[in-house]
């Protein structure tokens, strides 16, 4: 695996863009909607595949008003439309932004991970060579090391313990 390094990024950068993200929200406020996963769940879906078919809808609907059933809102149903292709080129955008700062943040995170490894490994040396303070840190580092840690087993019921 290649190594990556990260550019820094200005505390600055990161501000303004945290600022972007929560006016976006801010403007977005009046017109969201929170579904619970049930709701997810239950309702129907456009995707690539049936956007095709939700648009050639619209067009007939509009070239043969006399086949739309009274019942149906047609401003409701353009209304709809418009706002989920608008939404969709937002949502394509937001789902770049996403997955960069997930690369970057992995590769970031990577980065001082394996920096802190080296420094460990360096006082865990250290501390076996008695160098001042070593030991102090390398056990202070080694209790929150996130290697795998053992659960102490339950015992093993008796036979008179057993569950019938």
């Amino acid at each position: 695996m290649k190594e990556m390094h990260v550019t820094p990024i200005p505390p600055e950068v990161l501000a303004q863009i945290r600022a972007d993200i929560k006016s976006a929200l801010t403007r977005l406020a009046p017109y969201r909607l929170a579904l619970t996963p049930d709701e997810r769940h239950k309702m129907l879906k456009m995707g690539d595949k049936t956007l095709s078919f939700v648009e050639k809808a619209q067009n007939y609907i509009h070239l043969y008003p006399s086949l739309c059933p009274s019942y149906l809102d047609i401003a409701g149903f353009d209304s709809d439309m418009s706002d989920a292709i608008g939404l969709r080129s937002i949502h394509i955008a937001a789902r770049q932004l996403s997955d960069s700062i997930d690369d970057t943040m992995m590769a970031a995170g990577s980065d001082a991970y394996r920096t802190a490894l080296v420094f460990y490994n360096a006082v865990k040396v250290a501390a076996t060579q008695n160098v001042p303070g070593a030991k102090e840190i390398y056990a202070d580092l080694k209790a929150r090391f996130p290697g795998t840690r053992h659960k102490k087993r339950e015992p093993l019921p008796s036979d008179g313990d057993a569950a019938l």
